[in-house]
């Protein structure tokens, strides 16, 4: 992808230098939603630190890593006498979701050859996160989607028939590169192998006319595969279904005049589709709506005591504010306004004293909005002697509080808002088959449900609604459309850092969100030309 950003740099004079930042992405790794970016850095009007000439300027970039450390990543080459300077080295990163990465930028004006940079002279600089950077997104997502079966396939095994598998493998630089590798068929000469999906680049290098070669096997547990057969062609020859091509294998039809193959491969389907990442929902204009609840059950304990999870420690934090901060951090950077519903449930509130499972943490039902994460907290710090802690734990309503938001997204048929919603308690559900309904429900909405588990309660039941071993299903059986559920136990990251709580809890909600989309069969909003487009946000060094 190339996205644009316009950050500030400050400079030791008090005058500004913009540089501008292009961000490309690169082919996406398999594991959770990481993505590599590199940088394209160019920077405008830096000031002058030679005395006869303009600056050397050099860029280099570091990412916090926690401790007040920072790591440097990588830098640019060094331009000589230049105050606009473009440079042509990219520098790479990962990019994950799931954390708030802090990035550092630093122009140096070189004036040795020495790598340290503490006797260069400092010419600017800037902070922000990776999260912050929005703008235009430019890259081919296309994939190739195939359904292949066989017919007739040669017998293989002595005992059986054959364990068929496919490899397709494109041409270049002078070797065939495996480009996909289907699951095995077990004891079948006329298997039909699941869709699969490739992107573009990665099955043909983007060109249609690229030289394939497929090969089909019989599967043996040590490795040591039969050859079946095998064909050449193209996409273009495969796209031309329903397409049939002969496997041959060689040394047999060198061997036997009367060999005419090792069986049929038939291309049932082979289309090139837009396949849309996480990155291209919201750098399209998915704005990530969060909704934070937070459990105000009896069983946390009374706040005034040292043994309650309520109670606020002398520093001002418990175990609800340490998980809040560490996932709100994060879901922030995706939502422009930063207003975020707060609600709280299991207490009882004034002025009635009725118990209530989504009374609004800062007591207007009207504008249950806070201005961001410390928003949250501080409505918290005021709710928590306001109310009684009472019960049960019900989720349901909250749930579906959500929901109706979410519903009201989805008639709307574009990808323009997803929900995710924060669960912070301490105990199991009690209403669980309210609650199982209420997210089989949500599971056809733009919506996710985190649950994060404070204390050192039974959380089984939460585990069930995870769903990470099937399809979570209603009492008369109803399955949900995918899954929305994500629980971890707080105390699993209690001694690590704040950072590994957030990635873990939020590693699945790009997946959850771009199978939603992806079932409507909605693509990203189209971003607006630059020229229409509000200011950048300017994160301050």
């Amino acid at each position: 992808m190339r996205l644009t950003i316009r950050l500030l740099f400050v400079v030791i004079n008090n005058t500004w230098a913009i540089a501008l930042f292009k961000f490309i992405q690169l082919p996406r790794k398999m594991a959770h939603c990481v993505t590599l970016v590199q940088l394209s850095i160019s920077c405008d009007h830096l000031i002058d630190k030679d005395i006869s000439s303009k600056s050397d300027p050099l860029c280099v970039l570091l990412q916090d890593v926690g401790g007040g450390k920072w790591a440097e990543l990588g830098r640019t080459e060094q331009i000589r006498n230049c105050s606009s300077p473009e440079f042509s080295k990219t520098l790479q990163l990962e990019y994950h979701f799931e954390t708030v990465q802090k990035l550092r930028f630093g122009i140096y004006d070189i004036d040795n050859k020495t790598p340290e940079l503490g006797d260069d002279d400092f010419l600017g600089g800037a902070e922000c996160s990776l999260g912050q950077v929005s703008a235009q997104e430019l890259k081919d997502s296309r994939v190739v989607t195939m359904e292949v079966e066989a017919r007739n396939l040669d017998k293989k095994d002595f005992l059986g028939k054959s364990d068929p598998f496919l490899e397709f493998f494109h041409q270049g630089d002078g070797k065939w590169h495996l480009a996909y590798r289907s699951e095995v068929i077990k004891n079948n000469l006329n298997p039909t192998w699941k869709r699969f999906s490739v992107p573009l680049q990665h099955f043909c290098g983007g060109d249609p006319n690229t030289p394939i070669q497929v090969r089909c096997s019989d599967y043996d547990s040590d490795g040591s595969h039969d050859l079946i057969g095998t064909f050449h062609t193209s996409l273009a020859q495969l796209q031309a279904v329903p397409a049939e091509f002969e496997c041959i294998h060689l040394e047999k039809q060198q061997k036997k005049k009367s060999y005419k193959n090792s069986g049929t491969i038939c291309v049932k389907i082979c289309q090139v589709e837009t396949e849309y990442s996480f990155l291209d929902y919201v750098m399209g204009g998915c704005q990530i709506n969060f909704t934070v609840g937070v459990d105000f059950t009896g069983s946390n304990g009374d706040p005034s005591s040292p043994d309650s999870l309520h109670y606020l420690s002398p520093t001002g934090v418990n175990e609800y504010l340490t998980a809040l901060w560490s996932v709100g951090s994060v879901v922030q950077d995706y939502d422009s306004d930063k207003l975020f519903p707060a609600f709280g449930f299991g207490a009882q509130v004034p002025p009635d004293w009725q118990v209530s499972h989504e009374f609004a943490l800062n007591f207007n039902p009207n504008n249950p909005y806070c201005a961001g994460i410390q928003g949250i907290v501080d409505a918290y710090r005021q709710a928590l002697p306001q109310v009684r802690l009472y019960g049960p734990t019900n989720f349901a309503p909250i749930i579906n509080h959500v929901a109706r938001f979410a519903a009201q997204a989805a008639h709307q048929r574009t990808a323009s808002q997803y929900f995710v919603l924060l669960l912070l308690t301490d105990g199991a559900v009690t209403d669980v088959e309210a609650t199982r309904e209420a997210v089989v429900r949500a599971s056809f909405l733009p919506m996710s449900v985190i649950i994060v588990g404070v204390g050192g309660a039974d959380f089984e039941a939460m585990e069930q609604l995870d769903a990470d071993g099937g399809p979570l299903r209603t009492r008369s059986g109803e399955a949900a459309a995918r899954d929305i559920v994500q629980f971890v136990p707080y105390r699993r990251f209690q001694n690590a850092p704040r950072e590994a709580l957030a990635q873990t809890v939020l590693a699945e909600v790009p997946t959850q969100l771009v199978s939603y989309f992806k079932a409507q069969g909605w693509a990203p909003l189209k971003a607006l030309p630059p020229a229409a487009k509000g200011p950048a946000q300017v994160p301050q060094a």
